[in-house]
């Protein structure tokens, strides 16, 4: 029996950290051939390594991300943490043979948390409830904020200067609630907080290819606003390489776009939510976090807090100047965000009606977790 704490590494220096995912026809490739400069490439990803933690990791989308990140070459050192089966969850992954040293922590009065991210440099948070048929996001928010709060407030005290990727729904006040809590222990770096939005690109550049055809992968589709409904705007006149999408597509695609996770909700019959799919959007952001500690050039959508970002206020002003939560695609570098970039300007009329209905939405959301916080905050004050 393995207890919370233990660990079994090993080591596969063969692997390169390719997730095993089948592939449509179009997608696929003669297997590369091994070579010098592809082993160095290797040696080169799997020096610089970044503890890590997941919390949450039991769930639905904790399990397959904590598997995404234990095969990975760029992690050696990977912490689990969730309120149940997290030895059972940590004693499978220690027998795969990855690089990765995996350790499994349990609540254990508060002392379980603190041991899990001690030292850690990234911290990754799909931990909260999934959404149910019938479910609002606003009925998650019940629940998820207290979640969130509490791990978030384990981030302040005992790895203050880690990159904290918020995975747990909704985004878009689960973010601001993670800035407030951190504000309210003074360790708040906007360059280091980021909420993971990638699963709407990963569904946009999906969903484009369904109607247009050719392999997924070959698009690369902006998708900015928030994380949720009618917040998420894809902006398909800016895809990458130039597609042009047939009118009487246009709108069943962006609903699509927007509302992917209700068709996953309801495909399972109430058996869950996007689990997998999140998961591989949420290695794929952390990955992309990872490599940017050595590598330049590496731009990946995230909902962030623009004041606090290069390029933010720019942004924040194209979108009417009182919105502080918002994703569009940023540059990521050895410290976090580097740089935000700012696509609202060439947004098509279209677009921009979008654009019009995720800012209503948005505002809401986002005093919503704000004021989760200060809320709690004024009241112990009063009790005082």
């Amino acid at each position: 029996m393995v207890k919370a704490g233990m660990s079994n590494p090993h080591i596969h220096p063969g692997f390169v950290g390719q997730a095993g995912i089948a592939i449509s026809p179009a997608c696929r490739v003669a297997p590369p051939r091994p070579s010098v400069e592809r082993e160095k490439a290797v040696e080169e990803l799997t020096i610089h390594t970044i503890p890590t933690a997941v919390l949450g990791a039991s769930g639905g989308i904790g399990q397959p991300l904590s598997l995404l990140l234990a095969i990975s070459p760029l992690v050696d050192e990977l912490s689990l943490y969730d309120v149940v089966n997290t030895p059972g969850v940590g004693a499978d992954l220690s027998h795969i043979n990855s690089k990765a040293k995996v350790t499994a922590f349990l609540p254990e009065d508060g002392a379980g948390l603190e041991r899990a991210l001690t030292g850690c440099d990234i911290v990754v948070i799909p931990a909260g409830i999934p959404r149910k048929p019938g479910m609002t996001r606003d009925d998650l928010f019940k629940i998820n904020a207290g979640i969130v709060r509490d791990l978030v407030t384990g981030v302040a005290k005992f790895c203050p200067k880690a990159f904290v990727l918020i995975i747990s729904n909704p985004v878009n006040s689960t973010v601001p609630i993670a800035a407030e809590v951190l504000k309210a222990h003074n360790v708040f770096e906007p360059t280091r907080l980021f909420g993971v939005t990638s699963l709407d690109v990963v569904r946009a550049s999906t969903f484009v290819a369904d109607v247009v055809g050719g392999c997924p992968t070959q698009y690369t589709v902006p998708v900015i606003g928030g994380h949720s409904g009618e917040t998420i705007v894809p902006l398909l006149s800016q895809i990458s390489p130039k597609t042009d999408i047939p009118s009487d597509k246009l709108d069943a695609l962006v609903n699509r776009i927007q509302f992917g996770g209700d068709e996953v909700v309801k495909a399972k019959d109430g058996l869950g939510s996007a689990t997998l799919s999140m998961a591989y959007a949420g290695f794929k952001f952390a990955e992309a976090l990872l490599k940017a500690k050595t590598q330049t050039g590496i731009v990946e959508p995230t909902y962030v807090y623009l004041p606090g970002v290069p390029g933010g206020e720019e942004v924040k002003k194209a979108i009417g100047g009182d919105i502080d939560f918002f994703a569009v695609p940023v540059e990521l570098g050895p410290s976090g965000a580097v740089k935000a970039t700012n696509p609202v300007p060439n947004a098509t009329d279209y677009e921009k009606a979008l654009l019009v209905k995720c800012y209503e939405g948005l505002k809401t959301n986002i005093v919503k977790g704000t004021e989760f916080i200060t809320n709690q905050a004024s009241k112990k004050r009063e009790l005082v």
